[in-house]
């Protein structure tokens, strides 16, 4: 067998590896839900072309619990680089565990639906008829991070039915989705990244824009990183055009290397 082959499957399954604990791997990732699908699309690539292989983990950008990036910080895992919502940077940011500068953000991408593969398709094309398809839900499944915060303390409130539907928030939402591939839930609402392309379920479309959040995924290094200058081409890398139809692919829109500001 061609060691070139080895060699491109040897760094392709290393994205899937939990952070080690051994010196072997070069660089260590720690990212949610929203961006991961484009992420690991387009990892291999890097780790071919830089030779730098990569360790990644999932954690959630906001919520509660052990699960969260801000949780695992602050009880002392490292990550490199960190991939969340910006809402859930500015935390970290905020707590001093990102180093001053280095936040980029990757890409934007709204909220939306989604239901079991082969179910009817419920209208949300307005706000009244979105509302009347979550009325109409006999259990409707959400991510328990910044999405599913908003959706929560926002949306529902507004609508005046946060008492009135019945919700099931996972902890990510692979979690969430799972609720409506199984058939537990009949519909879906997360990040349209977390929606496309999954199977088991069938996307509907983005929720209308009176309630709508567009979401911006960002990367970062965290401090006390040693890897900087790796993390650094990492980071790059995700915000140039070579990852532009990946992030596309997965109903986001590329950022680029757009600081806050």
């Amino acid at each position: 067998m061609p060691a070139s082959f080895i060699d491109g499957l040897a760094l392709g399954l290393a994205a899937l590896l939990p952070l080690p604990s051994t010196g072997r791997t070069e660089l260590n990732v720690m990212i949610s839900g929203g961006f991961s699908l484009a992420y690991r699309e387009v990892l291999p690539e890097f780790q071919l072309t830089t030779g730098i292989v990569v360790a990644t983990t999932s954690a959630a950008s906001q919520g509660t619990g052990s699960n969260t990036m801000k949780a695992q910080l602050e009880r002392g895992v490292r990550p490199d680089v960190v991939i969340l919502s910006r809402e859930g940077l500015s935390e970290l940011i905020a707590a001093g565990r990102i180093v001053s500068g280095t936040d980029v953000n990757l890409a934007s991408v709204p909220i939306g639906m989604a239901v079991r593969l082969g179910q009817p398709t419920p209208d949300v094309e307005t706000l009244d008829a979105f509302k009347r398809t979550l009325l109409n839900a006999r259990l409707i499944a959400m991510p328990g991070s910044t999405s599913g915060i908003f959706l929560l303390n926002d949306v529902l409130p507004r609508l005046g039915i946060a008492d009135t539907v019945s919700v099931k928030v996972g902890g990510r939402g692979t979690d969430a989705t799972a609720m409506v591939a199984t058939g537990e839930a009949d519909i879906v609402l997360a990040p349209v990244s977390e929606l496309v392309n999954v199977p088991g379920i069938a996307f509907v479309g983005r929720i209308p824009e009176e309630v709508q959040l567009i979401q911006v995924f960002a990367a970062a290094i965290v401090a006390g990183s040693d890897r900087r200058e790796e993390a650094k081409r990492l980071i790059e890398f995700l915000a140039s055009g070579r990852t532009a139809a990946a992030i596309e692919k997965f109903g986001m829109a590329p950022l680029g290397n757009r600081h806050a500001g």
